[in-house]
């Protein structure tokens, strides 16, 4: 059977100013609902003297006062555990999710409608449809079924499209491998880290995934790696199967982002769903095509939690459609989710990007993981060191690849001196969900 290349043909390849139209008239839709019923967002919109009826054009978006994670955390000290932005009761909610978070750090604590989680799956379909799931695939999830939003979207998504749902929750990953093998799993959705340990516990059971099992397709998310050429072709050539990106956030409850079949080298953006400005994260304003700045994101389908000019701290180039000939008319971002402006490290005097020190680490196939630790030698003098173990029976390169990373990471640094130690096997933290690769032990909290 013949299927189209678009999960929604119409709006995934309507002319921009048809796409531009709608959004104003999702816009204004979305303001007026907001004001009306989010305590939150009607004192934003009073506190800047504005109304809904101010919003005219696309242009007006920008006169919207800017969302953020410290005003949304802030409104749920002072009403737990929701805060003021919920748009109708919680009694009306038939779905809970809270962010992965950090130890010891207060969650965001979200509720859904039928209606916004209808939403949600139908944003996943954008995506799994784009990049080429179909009825006859069989998806396995590979993560645990909690409350984190995770992969739950995506779940939902695939039995809205018809195909053969596997929860993969509550087992081991030696047991997660036997499923994939045993029912002739063709897709499965992990984080880029999860599925390379998936590939190493295979490795490690006398399985060959790319030949001793069905997988054709990998379904990336959760973490910036998804997009890191290095980690793609790594786990292509793991599991002779060709990795999608996505990006979602548990703000939006949902993805806005994903890679298609055509495999651009982005992430087409769900622009009839979502308006995404790309900003000067000092200054706030606009940036052109083609420049690094921070995503501010406005979403029209939660209705619930409405999320409007939400500064998500993401790192982004945006880029225009044409970049990819897939047919969609919605914009790029190049090479998905760089990183987070808050994640980068200053040391000294040195920007250091968590995302770029991978980017360079996954050059090197003998490694098999490997952490960013950064901490200060006599009280005085901050350090950082890239903590490596290898992968089995590569051990006579360790010279040449100490030597070569630490040449690598500094060239690519302004001459930073990276110190390279090797761990013992087993030594380094595995992660299923979101990993955790940097730890910063300086006595100061934050640096940045």
């Amino acid at each position: 059977m013949a299927y189209s290349p678009y999960w929604n043909p119409k709006n995934e390849t309507m002319a921009r100013d048809d796409l531009h139209a709608l959004q104003l008239y999702k816009l204004r839709r979305m303001v007026a609902w907001a004001y009306a019923n989010s305590p939150f967002h009607r004192a934003h919109f009073d506190a800047a003297g504005l109304t809904p009826e101010y919003i005219q054009t696309l242009d007006d978006l920008r006169r919207i006062p800017f969302m953020t994670r410290e005003e949304w955390m802030a409104s749920i000290a002072d009403q737990p555990l929701f805060g003021d932005l919920p748009a109708t009761a919680p009694a009306n909610a038939i779905r809970y999710h809270l962010t992965s978070g950090t130890s010891g750090r207060t969650p965001i604590r979200v509720l859904d409608s039928t209606k916004d989680w209808d939403w949600i799956a139908e944003m996943w379909c954008y995506g799994l449809w784009g990049f080429g799931i179909r009825p006859q695939d069989s998806v396995y999830f590979a993560f645990g079924y909690g409350s984190f939003i995770g992969f739950w979207g995506a779940h939902y998504a695939c039995e809205k499209m018809g195909a053969l749902v596997i929860p993969g929750g509550a087992q081991t990953t030696e047991a997660r491998v036997k499923q994939i093998v045993e029912l002739g799993v063709t897709t499965v959705a992990s984080t880029p880290t999860y599925a390379l340990r998936l590939w190493q516990q295979a490795t490690e059971m006398g399985i060959n995934l790319a030949t001793e099992s069905k997988v054709d397709k990998l379904i990336l998310s959760g973490e910036p790696a998804g997009s890191i050429p290095a980690v793609k072709r790594q786990l292509e050539e793991a599991w002779g199967a060709k990795a999608g990106d996505t990006a979602g956030m548990t703000e939006l409850g949902t993805i806005m982002i994903f890679e298609c079949a055509r495999q651009p080298g982005g992430t087409h953006i769900i622009e009839d769903h979502y308006i995404e400005e790309v900003v000067d994260p000092a200054t706030g304003e606009p940036v052109p095509y083609g420049t690094l700045g921070e995503r501010v994101v406005t979403s029209f389908g939660r209705g619930f939690i409405p999320v409007l000019r939400y500064r998500t701290k993401d790192m982004v180039v945006k880029v225009p459609h044409t970049n990819c000939d897939c047919g969609r008319t919605g914009d790029l971002y190049d090479g998905g989710i760089r990183g987070r402006w808050d994640d980068m490290k200053l040391i000294r005097g040195t920007n250091v990007y968590p995302r770029a020190v991978e980017a360079i680490v996954r050059e090197h196939d003998a490694i098999d993981e490997f952490q960013i630790y950064i901490w200060r030698r006599d009280d005085i003098r901050d350090e950082i060191t890239i903590k490596l173990e290898l992968k089995p029976g590569r051990e006579a390169e360790w010279p040449a690849l100490e030597a070569g990373l630490a040449r690598e990471l500094a060239d690519a640094h302004e001459g930073l001196r990276f110190l390279i130690e090797r761990m013992e096997p087993g030594t380094l933290p595995r992660f299923e969900l979101k990993a955790k690769r940097l730890e910063d032990a300086r006595p100061t909290a934050v640096y940045s």
